[in-house]
């Protein structure tokens, strides 16, 4: 994995400067060493990797990473190549559809909107905490949709610029590699009409008092009542089986990769004019989701501007981390990383994983200034595991 020769010229004029080269006729470092010195070390995706490896045989969750250095290009992934479920992190070509619109003077960011009785979707954040009626600003829908990740704000902000306008965006940026989006009010729709088409005509609030209850026993209960068809006629057993039905369609999928590139175009100023650039990274840093995944295991330096993903066993997290570097070279490190696991029950578990990856990403070196193992990596506590699957309720 070699570096690209304008990123090498620049780092061997940086070491020139430093005295790293010695004087003329003295023997030069080679590319290697340069970069070592720079902290951009091109060994890392071996120690990436193997990190990897050896987390997979250490417990029973899936899981699929990938990670590219901002400023060299070389990347490290794990199952990156596979389709998988993207979740919540859906939300941010939502973003760069709506700040797009800004851009062209469609509405301003202080723009409100009204909530309407048909705009409630389940799920976190404070939206539906407003009554009908009550006008919400474009910004404060698109801070509650990535920082609590907040559904109904979502769903407002998609109705605002378009599914297909999201869905034009996101193939632009990305034109292979991302899957259609939907609303989230269309993904409860499209998981529970796997049981009873008759599903397709619930309401957001249908769905916020489905979630409300303790058991999928109750949840199968309640459908049978809302749609007035009987469980023994639902055409899967589970809901477990009607989510796996709704994965295997396709919707909200992407490679790793490609959502990957999606935020690289993002960090690099690609995807949004550099005001609207700098407030969406920011928003992204101020992500209160996920805590436990990815950033626990990120160097308490780094900024990570990020956006979680979550859904019955599917965790994701992506976004870009931020690194000070040391050496001649005092621009900050860039690095995306984006990480998925399915199948795990467990929140706790899966979010375990993610930090994991995290900290096998620091102790590679590559947002450390080339050290490897650094002592600025986290570490779990040596009681803390995995804990046991317990199946869910």
């Amino acid at each position: 994995m070699k570096l690209p020769t304008a990123r090498l010229q620049v780092l061997a004029s940086a070491a020139l400067c430093a005295g790293l080269w010695g004087a003329p006729g003295a023997a030069s470092a080679t590319p290697t060493t340069v970069a070592a010195a720079n902290g951009l070390d091109d060994r890392w995706p071996a120690r990436f990797e193997a990190e990897l490896a050896r987390l997979s045989t250490q417990q029973d969750i899936a899981f699929g990473v990938y990670v590219r250095d901002l400023d060299t290009g070389v990347s490290a992934s794990w199952r990156a190549d596979r389709a998988w479920y993207l979740a919540s992190m859906v939300k941010v070509p939502v973003a760069i559809a709506v700040l797009r619109g800004a851009e062209r003077g469609d509405y301003e960011l202080d723009t409100r909107l009204t909530l309407r009785a048909g705009d409630y979707v389940d799920g976190a954040g404070f939206t539906n905490g407003h009554a009908v009626g009550a006008p919400l600003t474009v910004r404060f829908l698109l801070e509650q949709m990535i920082i609590y990740s907040d559904n109904t704000a979502s769903d407002m902000l998609i109705d605002l610029v378009g599914v297909a306008s999201v869905n034009a965006v996101a193939r632009s940026l990305v034109p292979e590699g991302l899957a259609e989006i939907t609303t989230l009010a269309d993904v409860r729709r499209e998981v529970y009409s796997r049981l009873t088409p008759a599903a397709r005509r619930l309401s957001g609030v249908d769905f916020i008092e489905l979630r409300k209850l303790r058991t999928d026993g109750e949840r199968l209960q309640m459908l049978s009542r809302l749609t007035g068809t009987p469980v023994a006629d639902f055409k899967l057993p589970t809901l477990n089986a009607a989510y796996d039905a709704y994965y295997a369609s396709g919707l909200n999928v992407g490679r790793l990769d490609a959502h990957a590139e999606l935020l690289a175009l993002l960090a690099d100023g690609k995807a949004l004019d550099p005001v609207r650039t700098d407030y969406l990274l920011g928003v992204m840093a101020r992500t209160a989701t996920g805590p436990n995944r990815l950033k626990s295991g990120l160097p308490a330096r780094a900024r990570f501007a990020h956006k979680t993903g979550t859904q019955r066993r599917r965790t994701c997290d992506g976004g870009i981390v931020t690194a000070p570097r040391v050496g001649p070279l005092k621009e900050p490190q860039r690095v995306v990383i984006v990480a998925c696991t399915r199948g795990e029950n467990s929140s706790v578990r899966s979010d375990l994983v993610l930090r994991q990856v995290g900290m096998a990403l620091c102790r590679s070196g590559l947002i450390t200034s080339g050290v490897i193992d650094a002592p600025s990596c986290p570490v779990l506590p040596r009681a803390e595991s995995l804990p046991a699957a317990a199946p869910r309720r």
